[in-house]
């Protein structure tokens, strides 16, 4: 326990150390200059204060309000030294956040039984700090394992959507961390960065509800099958919705949105514009995208360019214009993910 003791007259200080040392083994630290004694508390973390109210500048009063003045000070207990005349310094003294008094000229046991409050309040008060800080810990870490099993069903969720849809693991993970380039780089906050990275790759679970001879068909969809394809978004939503798990539900709505387009001419609801949340329109870049410059049994991977060029043409119309814009900022970084994160084998199946 750290005792700081600030008195301008060189007696007291004696005194009060020579009192303290028969206490017990205690890490003294004493002032007989106040504006010395203020600067030393200030850069650190005593467990009791006795400080004089009639001192040079600063005195008792402002020494006081000054040490409040850190919030890590709040709660450290203050002794002031007063005489029994100075009832008005001992109000203000109160006021300022001292916590008790010393009458001079001081009596010894009154001032070891000072000595042992004040210290077992602090005792008191930093076995509340750690039990708080253990149970702070403990709800971390409870909280950190609930985050890894939601991680954990959605990564599990995703890979039961790949053996319907048998897109490759390569291409979600690719794309999802497109998303979360295009998420930083539009600024928004880095807990939202990670929830859209970890949410992507469900955008296309609803493709579990779509029958076999749909969704695997080698050719393309006639019109009808095409109708019952484009429901895999609502049938998405439908599968993930009305969660307590927050990722789960940002999962929902990527799911519902991606497929939307920014001139309203998308699906499910034809949403226009900003109408469309803005994990849709970060996925649907990121999606397409990777898409694109894939190779499919059905269809030869785009040039990077020519792919390019096509985001930038349909910059407005099927996607947010400042998404495209964010996309295009971070290529360089869009590239190393695409170099780093390789297709497995690909099955005949087409992107809707």
């Amino acid at each position: 326990m750290r005792i700081v003791i600030v008195d301008d007259n060189a007696v007291n200080l004696k005194l009060m150390e020579s009192l303290i040392k028969r206490a017990g083994d205690y890490s003294l630290h004493l002032f007989q200059d106040s504006a010395e004694g203020l600067a030393w508390s200030m850069e650190n973390l005593p467990d009791l204060v006795i400080v004089d109210y009639m001192m040079p500048p600063p005195d008792g009063l402002e020494f006081i309000r000054r040490f409040r003045e850190v919030p890590a000070h709040a709660d450290i207990p203050v002794l002031m030294i007063t005489a029994d005349h100075e009832k008005g310094t001992r109000y203000a003294a109160l006021e300022t956040g001292a916590n008790d008094f010393l009458t001079k000229p001081i009596d010894s046991s009154e001032f070891r039984a000072r000595l042992r409050n004040m210290l077992a309040l602090r005792r008191n008060q930093k076995a509340l700090e750690d039990r708080a800080a253990w149970l702070a810990e403990k709800v971390a870490e409870a909280t950190s394992e609930i985050l890894d099993r939601e991680r954990e069903m959605i990564t599990r969720l995703s890979r039961a959507a790949e053996f319907r849809d048998p897109e490759t693991g390569a291409h979600i993970m690719r794309m999802a961390n497109y998303s979360r380039l295009i998420a930083e780089h539009l600024g928004l906050p880095g807990q939202d960065q990670e929830m859209i990275l970890r949410a992507a790759p469900m955008h296309d679970v609803g493709k579990i509800a779509i029958p076999d001879h749909i969704l695997l068909k080698p050719g393309r969809l006639d019109d009808d099958e095409l109708v019952v394809m484009k429901t895999h978004a609502e049938k998405g939503y439908e599968i993930l919705r009305g969660s307590k798990s927050g990722l789960l539900d940002l999962a929902a709505l990527i799911a519902w949105t991606h497929h939307e387009k920014f001139d309203g001419s998308g699906y499910p609801r034809g949403l226009r514009g900003e109408d469309i949340p803005m994990p849709g329109r970060i996925v649907a870049v990121a999606d397409v995208f990777d898409a694109l410059t894939s190779e499919r049994p059905y269809k030869r991977a785009w040039e990077t360019e020519r792919t390019l060029h096509w985001l930038k043409d349909n910059a407005g119309k099927h996607f947010d214009p400042a998404c495209v814009s964010a996309f295009l900022a971070r290529f360089d970084d869009v590239m190393e993910i695409r170099a780093s994160i390789q297709d497995e084998v690909i099955s005949s199946v087409h992107l809707y």
